[in-house]
């Protein structure tokens, strides 16, 4: 079946339903139905083709909701770009996707036109604006006929390149097909924590090119109300929440840390949430303990990454109110559910047994297809069948999936294995941190040293010497920071995850060795 034909069967059972809105338009489902219809067939009188990969470059906005549809219904590859990726960025994954077209905002095509001679595959600037591009999008709309189309791609079929850098730095895109797609849809619906519905309205912070974007079409196939923000502001999301009765976010931790400190968080009725779910990085139960005195017992944690197309495990909103008190679970990012296999192995494949550290590997009809134009990177994650995600956990006999850290970030200092995470957590614990992360720096003695680089809460006081202290009394010896820097404010990728990596690499410029 067509992916886009959910849309459809929603705007048959809820035509009235307010379907996606933004700051520019609102539209009901009958709407977005015969405005997707239109750019579909547009699409093809530009002479497009089934299977063209047709790239999205913009702030979130309805029109990229109704581009995703629209690449469904005429069986065309969807290359989401960051908007927030630099000029350089966006032209390497133009090129690197192959991309025919882009449908993208007006000054994003004033910069394309300046490098148009570096992009050999690009046929069509499709601008979402009355002047620029090649040809305006409402052009496209007006070209096109609300006749629904007739594509029917194999579940096999690519259907979305889903560019990632990872902890790596390394730009690549995830090959998600139309089956992965569907078992997307398929896991959100039989999730375990609280379903969406017709009355419910999900405020997109995040960029809808990536994870947040990821519940477009699971929102869409009940009913549901898509809002749509351009951009991640705390006052600004608390007055949404409370204007339009939002009842569901998404968010990373960094924006809950923001959101729960935010100075009269209590000024803004939050009454209307129904869930909030966190995920993209670990979160130390500390700052759990407070979004859960902010936003109420509706706190719910996935665990998943672009390669996995959905998430693999769910920490419910059960699991985060223990009966008997033990705040412990509250580390962990829940259990393995539906479609999903997931394992925790060491170096051998071999299954680990309950508090070994191993590796999470993920199988199942949501796995990606590979690495688009990469078979050895590919061969490098993927083994008989599992996805490799990189992450060190640990599992409990309950199944309860607690991850440590990333592979790749591990220290090794004096010979032990430190897990940064952990002790960002510790950090985390402190009432006068606000951010934090955790890296290996050059040592000639231990090899890596432990450094702690903190952000601290506005009028905050803390030094070096509290910390460690601190630490040394929560960790055990060799865990504890050797040193801690202060700054204003921590790297973070276009998504806001802090990237521990780029904090790293300033303290290994003028060494020899990277590790």
């Amino acid at each position: 079946m067509n992916l886009g034909k959910i849309l459809s069967r929603s705007a048959c059972y809820w035509p009235n339903n307010q379907a996606v809105i933004d700051t520019r338009q609102r539209l009901t489902y009958a709407q977005l139905e015969a405005r997707t219809n239109r750019l579909a067939s547009g699409l093809f009188k530009l002479g497009l083709k089934q299977g063209a990969h047709v790239a999205i470059l913009a702030m979130n906005r309805v029109e990229l909701v109704e581009a995703e549809v629209a690449f469904y219904k005429t069986a065309m590859v969807k290359v989401p770009i960051n908007a927030r990726l630099s000029p350089e960025e966006i032209i390497s994954v133009l090129n690197d996707s192959r991309s025919e077209a882009v449908i993208t905002g007006s000054k994003f095509a004033s910069a394309l036109a300046a490098y148009r001679q570096a992009l050999p595959y690009l046929k069509w600037v499709i601008v979402l604006a009355d002047t620029g591009g090649d040809i305006p999008y409402a052009e496209v709309l007006q070209m096109g006929e609300e006749v629904p189309l007739s594509c029917d791609p194999d579940d096999d079929q690519l259907a979305v390149l889903h560019y990632t850098s990872g902890s790596s730095g390394v730009l690549k895109a995830a090959m998600l097909t139309v089956g992965n797609r569907k078992a997307l849809i398929r896991k959100s619906l039989a999730s375990p924590v609280r379903k969406a519905g017709p009355d419910d309205v999900m405020a997109h912070v995040g960029p809808i090119t990536h994870a947040s974007g990821m519940q477009i079409m699971p929102l869409l196939a009940v009913g549901a109300c898509n809002l749509l923000i351009e951009r991640y502001d705390d006052e600004l999301l608390l007055q949404t929440i409370e204007q339009e009765r939002v009842t569901r976010l998404f968010l990373v931790p960094a924006m809950v840390n923001r959101l729960v400190n935010f100075t009269g968080v209590e000024r803004f009725n939050l009454s209307s949430l129904r869930l909030v779910m966190y995920g993209a990085a670990p979160m130390a139960p500390a700052l759990v303990q407070r979004a859960i005195e902010v936003f109420g017992p509706i706190l719910a944690q996935g665990y998943g990454a672009g390669e996995t197309c959905s998430l693999v495990t769910v920490l419910t909103e059960e699991d985060h109110l223990p009966e008997d008190g033990d705040v412990r679970r509250l580390a962990s990012c829940g259990r393995c559910y539906f479609e999903t296999d997931l394992r925790v192995v060491n170096e051998q494949f071999e299954d680990v047994r309950p508090g070994e550290i191993g590796e999470i590997v993920v199988k199942g009809p949501d796995i990606m297809k590979g690495y688009w134009q990469a078979p050895e990177l590919t061969a490098e994650v993927m083994r008989d069948g599992y996805y490799l995600t990189g992450d060190l956990a640990t599992v409990d006999e309950l199944g309860y999936v607690f991850i440590v850290d990333r592979k790749k970030e591990m220290i090794i200092s004096g010979g032990f294995n430190v897990y940064p995470t952990e002790v960002e957590q510790v950090l985390y614990s402190l009432p006068q941190v606000f951010e934090a992360a955790v890296v290996g720096v050059p040592d000639p003695q231990w090899g890596e040293a432990i450094k702690a680089v903190v952000v601290l809460k506005a009028g905050a006081s803390l030094d070096q010497e509290q910390i460690i202290e601190y630490c040394g009394q929560h960790l055990a010896g060799f865990k504890k920071p050797r040193s801690v820097d202060f700054i204003d404010e921590l790297p973070k990728n276009p998504n806001g995850k802090v990237v521990r990596r780029l904090v790293r690499d300033g303290y290994w410029k003028t060494s020899d060795r990277k590790i």
